[in-house]
């Protein structure tokens, strides 16, 4: 570790569940006590008391990181808390480390055992500095955590005697320990039950209103060695726990009372769920003996978007509760089943709308030096990241074992999550860390692309999840997965070209704008036609291929016209899955088929964004039918009713309804273009930049005109494009302009 730390602490490993490690502080009374820092880290979990009192907020620290090569090490001030023979004990979990992770029971850990390292740092004013490290002669005692798992949930016997517990001192490369840089996991909010009832079987459940990410808390008072059950589902079905969508996971925590006023919080786990299905609760279970506890990687709110029609309101908060919910250390895909990974493809289409709606610029810094340090690992980006999946025996993936490689759009994370940062925040810095990742992405490609500079080889995901491919396989959509993954490529490689340019690497600069420049007449030569349909006719291939910038002219404005009419053919639902579902809004738009977008926004059949808010979604669902209309759990595998792949449309929300949209790399300028359309009166957006808010936002008056309305902080260049077509420079401050036109209502 750099700067000495931990260079005098030992790794101390145990095979048990979860165990406790203490020591005895020592202060030296004549001298005046300065500083103190806790520093530490796990192969698991842990969490750290001085004389029972909290070090910090975090839970689940370190969290999850790329372990054999990055392994965070936690930062404490714990001044207030130290005195002399004060005890510090540390409580050691299973966490990400050994969490039996994966999907199709693959259950794969990192280790057989857990440990923690750490260190206490006194720091006197004569400048004397001790160290309380961690080593053999520190005490260990078994926790009353009998069982610990992140899938299937934590037993606590409060009724259980710690015993003395035998550790062993365990080998770690020291050079892997680095500063922890991610935003700590924190209890964000509590949410207390809406309705307590009994389901038609007599079981009683509780319903918490919202489909979110965390654990509940329980208040409970009964006989020693009762036992309280409680599971934990997103849906019912049939009035009872839709149990099937978590497939291996139990997401079950079991109390063991002590006779005595119990609290239980199980924060070796979380769950993802809306409601709970309570068993063995001595009496009536009332309100005030439980309440959910919101949890998830501590990020500023830094996004508003409303409007008039409340049906769109609750999409982006639906939107906003599935970041909150998978934004757990990880950007994951799912925070409920058995599986909770980093899957790139949901955040290289997610980041743009994730960094409206947060500051979460620390987290996916993070979890991109993590995907370097896979790349460099595997040779390619992983699908998953930390990539997990690399422990698994190769017999134990079956058919899975054929499909891992370079992939479009998962593995364009490495290149799309750096541009979204770019765009948001313009670190510059940073930009220079992410680069190698995005070279290295580029350069995996470039072997499998065959003679006509297409990327038309190896397995492609493509536009995973179509509504129209069936439950069971969600990889038949009606894009040409060859399509897709080429518009990716010349995405990646124009944004590379723009971040070699930004970083002053001018030869590399016009190697990737060359191989934009080929992939693009490429694209065009072997998949526009003159008539400007492209292969496959499917509304994900125009989107990409209008949006990403593609075609010419003519081919753009006939390619616009052909995705408006699949549009307005299919009665205006949705027909794209993960790689068209972001992109499809902006090209009508681009196109000039503004009222087609609108259109498409605010069907509500199924399949659309508004169908699973009629159902009573409140956040964003796998599948666009993931509850089938009937109130039916849709049949697939991967049905999960918390994934934001799909809410990725809010980034057009913001940009083009709401019109805020970024020039200059962390809106040093800004252009505001609110373009206005059918079915919606007014329409508003928010947004805190490293330069200040920036408001926009636009209403239909009593005629037939539009007033703007807009703000722009001290220091920021802002052009304001009417909806008219009429042009504007703005000085800072608040601003009202009318447009006397007739639009579409």
């Amino acid at each position: 570790m750099r700067d000495g730390m931990l260079d005098n602490a030992q790794l101390l490993t145990a095979d048990a569940p979860a165990f406790v490690l203490s020591a005895t502080i020592g202060v030296d009374p004549t001298r005046r006590l300065v500083s103190a820092v806790l520093r530490g880290t796990a192969q698991g979990v842990f969490e750290a008391r001085i004389d029972g009192r909290p070090v910090g907020d975090a839970v689940l620290a370190p969290g999850w990181s790329a372990y054999e090569w990055r392994l965070p090490v936690e930062h404490y001030d714990v001044l207030s808390l130290v005195r002399d023979g004060a005890h510090l004990d540390v409580l050691v979990g299973n966490g990400w480390w050994r969490g039996k992770l994966g999907f199709d029971g693959l259950a794969l850990d990192y280790g057989d055992t857990i440990g923690f390292i750490g260190e206490l740092e006194l720091r006197y004013a004569d400048g004397r500095t001790e160290y309380l490290a961690t080593g053999p002669e520190w005490r260990a005692w078994t926790a009353q955590i009998s069982d610990n798992s992140l899938y299937d949930g934590v037993r606590i016997d409060a009724s259980a005697v710690s015993r003395p517990l035998a550790v062993a001192v365990g080998r770690i490369d020291r050079s892997v320990l680095v500063p922890q840089t991610k935003p700590p996991i924190e209890r964000q909010e509590v949410i207390a039950p809406v309705a307590i009832w009994a389901s038609p079987s007599g079981k009683t459940l509780v319903d918490f209103g919202q489909n979110l990410v965390g654990w509940t808390r329980l208040r409970v008072t009964g006989a020693a060695g009762c036992e309280v059950v409680l599971r934990h589902a997103e849906v019912l079905e049939d009035g009872e726990l839709a149990l099937r969508p978590l497939r291996g996971a139990r997401a079950t925590d079991s109390y063991v009372l002590s006779g005595g006023h119990d609290m239980f919080e199980p924060t070796f786990t979380f769950h993802g769920f809306r409601y709970v299905e309570v068993a063995g609760f001595p009496g009536d279970l009332g309100p005030d003996a439980i309440e959910a506890v919101v949890v998830h990687s501590r990020m500023t709110r830094t996004g508003f978007f409303t409007c008039s029609d409340e049906r769109v309101n609750r999409l982006v908060e639906n939107s906003v509760w599935g970041q909150k919910g998978n934004f757990l250390d990880v950007p994951t895909d799912c925070p409920q089943r058995d599986e909770r990974l980093g899957w790139t493809g949901d955040i290289a289409v997610y980041a743009p709308s994730a960094c409206f709606q947060f500051d979460c610029a620390d987290l996916l810094h993070n979890w991109l030096l993590d995907l370097r340090a896979e790349t460099a690992h595997s040779g390619y980006v992983p699908f998953v990241v930390p990539n997990v999946l690399k422990l698994a025996p190769r017999e134990a993936l079956g058919a899975h074992a054929a499909i891992f490689g370079p992939t479009a759009i998962w593995g364009d994370a490495a290149v799309w999550v750096p541009e979204a940062l770019w765009r948001a925040y313009g670190d510059r810095h940073r930009l220079a860390a992410h680069y190698p990742g995005i070279v290295a992405h580029l350069e995996s490609i470039l072997p499998r692309l065959s003679e006509t500079g297409l990327w038309d080889t190896g397995f492609q995901f493509g536009d995973w999840l179509d509504p129209t491919a069936p439950p069971e396989r969600p990889l038949a959509a009606a894009a040409d997965p060859a399509v897709i993954a080429t518009a990716c490529l010349y995405r990646s490689a124009r944004f590379a070209a723009t971040a070699a340019g930004e970083l002053g690497l001018e030869q590399d600069q016009r190697r990737w704008s060359d191989l934009s420049t080929r992939t693009r007449d490429a694209f065009r030569d072997a998949y526009v036609g003159a008539d400007g349909r492209i292969r496959s006719d499917a509304q994900a291939v125009y989107a990409l291929a209008i949006h990403f910038g593609l075609l010419e002219p003519g081919e753009r404005r006939l390619a616009g016209a052909r995705l408006a009419h699949l549009v307005e053919e299919g009665n205006f639902r949705v027909a794209t899955g993960f790689a068209g579902t972001p992109y499809v809004a902006w090209a009508l738009t681009e196109t000039g088929h503004t009222d087609t977008a609108y259109r498409l926004l605010l069907e509500d059949g199924l399949p659309s964004w508004l169908y699973p808010i009629g159902m009573g979604a409140t956040t964003i669902w796998e599948r666009w039918d993931s509850l089938l209309p009937d109130g039916r759990v849709n049949p697939g595998e991967m049905t999960s009713f918390n994934h934001y792949a799909l809410g990725a449309v809010v980034d057009w929300l913001y940009q083009c309804v709401a019109g805020i949209r970024p020039v200059a790399p962390g809106y040093a300028q800004v252009r505001l273009e609110p373009v206005p359309g059918p079915g919606l009166d007014w329409a508003r957006g928010t947004l805190h930049t490293p330069h200040g808010v920036v408001e926009c936002g636009w209403r239909r008056g009593a005629g037939a005109g539009i007033t703007v309305e807009c703000v722009v902080p001290d220091g920021v260049e802002a052009e304001l494009v009417l909806p008219d077509g009429g042009r504007h420079r703005l000085p800072p401050g608040a601003h009202t302009l009318s447009v006397e036109k007739e639009f579409a209502r």
